[in-house]
């Protein structure tokens, strides 16, 4: 019989997705019993899963939003709207102890709060880029933003090692409103819960961890970092990914020498310029070092849902070395003995799956948290190099030697490698991670 009943509302993006299924993966081999509301919209496969409960809820102008940003916003409007979530939430039998939701959905947390039933947020960024999002008062009110071009190489003292061109600044974005009210949305939904999970470990962010704990000490909100979800988890990346793997790439890195490889990705979310897409191509077609490359559909700006058409000549000028995927296998792929770096648009499970495996870091962050993940492993963890400024062939040809062959990229390998017995003590028997998770579970059973 199951110790309990917890149910989960993952925000449905792949970078929020995969650590939602992993979490409740965790806690459901810990005894208890799980329920998964979801979107129709990137649900989840409940026959992927038939160890959890699924109930889909409706998901509104989800879909048909320009943006990101939008997208979410006008889903809680919705579901706020609508009832359902609390409708959903209702019907649960036997009754949760608790709903844990992403940071980015408010309308659930008033749906549980209605019914009475506490709220755990899980947090599937960095404890630093939490602490910098809790701090956009303070931001603003020491001038640091809005951003001004010439302080954007600027420290931000407060935060080091963050600089001013690591900000998620709203104004830049095409309706600042919404952006402001997405990060207002992010502070008031964790104060307003019972307890934090963070997708981390204590050892990778000690600071960071205590200042977020003495912070939120006051109102009694537990955090709880049990990272990295992914090796805590029975369940692999690609039964939690919405996009279908090329699995040929891992034969072709059988026949690569080890540590050889150049793993190339920028994530399932993030569209990058024609024009840095060319740089890109060329700068790995000429690097002379073997590459793996994620080219997914819909990577270039303005191409949709619609195959990726590399340059003119490329695939003729990599023969041999270099090859092309849709989608990879990333866990296994960083696993592998063949691949020695992993150039990286630096999201945060990226990010984690790199340091589990000890694969120093090429980072070309693109919005959001992942400037301030870039920037931590550059600077704090120094297991990779920030790749900044405009993308020019000969650039990246020259980031590519520095990092695969130089002495600068073979501290960072052995860095990297130091991580990541850290990452592994944490997941032993009796480490912090796995002691975090039986905290957790207590707590959530208390609740």
């Amino acid at each position: 019989m199951a110790r309990g009943h917890v149910a989960l509302f993952p925000l449905p993006f792949q970078g929020h997705l995969s650590p939602a299924l992993q979490l409740a993966d965790a806690l459901h081999g810990r005894g208890l019993a799980i329920t998964i509301l979801h979107t129709t919209f990137n649900a989840p496969d409940p026959a992927i899963h038939p160890e959890f409960g699924f109930v889909a809820v409706a998901d509104g102008g989800m879909p048909d939003a320009k943006d990101g940003i939008g997208k979410i916003l006008a889903m809680n409007d919705d579901m706020e709207a609508s009832g359902c979530v609390r409708d959903a939430l209702a019907a649960l039998e036997p009754r949760p102890a608790c709903l844990v939701i992403d940071t980015s959905l408010p309308a659930a947390q008033k749906a549980a709060a209605e019914l009475g039933m506490p709220t755990v947020v899980l947090h599937t960024g960095s404890a630093a880029a939490i602490r910098l999002f809790r701090s956009y008062a303070m931001l603003h009110d020491k001038g640091y933003l809005p951003a001004q071009e010439h302080e954007l190489d600027k420290p931000v003292k407060e935060l080091a090692p963050i600089r001013v061109s690591d900000l998620f600044d709203p104004s830049k974005y095409p309706n600042p409103e919404m952006a402001n009210r997405l990060l207002d949305t992010a502070t008031e939904v964790t104060d307003n819960s019972s307890g934090v999970v963070i997708n981390t470990f204590e050892a990778l962010e000690s600071p960071e961890l205590e200042a977020i704990r003495s912070e939120l000490a006051a109102s009694g909100v537990g955090i709880f970092a049990i990272g990295p979800l992914h090796k805590l988890s029975t369940i692999g990346g690609a039964s939690s990914s919405l996009l279908e793997a090329d699995r040929s790439c891992i034969e072709w890195l059988d026949a690569q020498a080890a540590g050889s490889v150049l793993y190339v990705s920028f994530g399932s979310v993030a569209p990058v310029s024609r024009e840095d897409f060319e740089e890109v191509a060329w700068g790995l077609a000429n690097s002379g070092r073997p590459f793996l490359w994620v080219v997914r559909r819909g990577l270039v700006v303005g191409s949709g849902a619609e195959d990726t058409e590399l340059p003119e000549g490329f695939e003729r000028a990599a023969e041999g070395r270099g090859k092309v995927v849709r989608w990879a296998p990333q866990q296994e792929v960083l696993g592998h003995r063949a691949v020695g770096g992993f150039w990286t648009h630096s999201g945060w499970n990226s990010t984690l799956e790199g340091i589990y495996e000890g694969v120093p870091m090429l980072c070309r962050p693109l919005f959001g948290d992942q400037l301030a993940n870039g920037r931590y492993v550059e600077e704090v963890w120094r297991t990779g190099a920030l790749l900044v400024g405009k993308l020019e062939q000969c650039k990246v040809e020259q980031a590519i030697a520095r990092f695969m062959e130089g002495e600068d990229g073979a501290a960072m390998r052995e860095r990297a490698k130091e991580l990541q017995v850290k990452a592994m003590e944490a997941l032993s028997s009796a480490g912090s991670t796995q002691l975090a998770v039986d905290k957790l579970i207590d707590h959530m059973l208390s609740l």
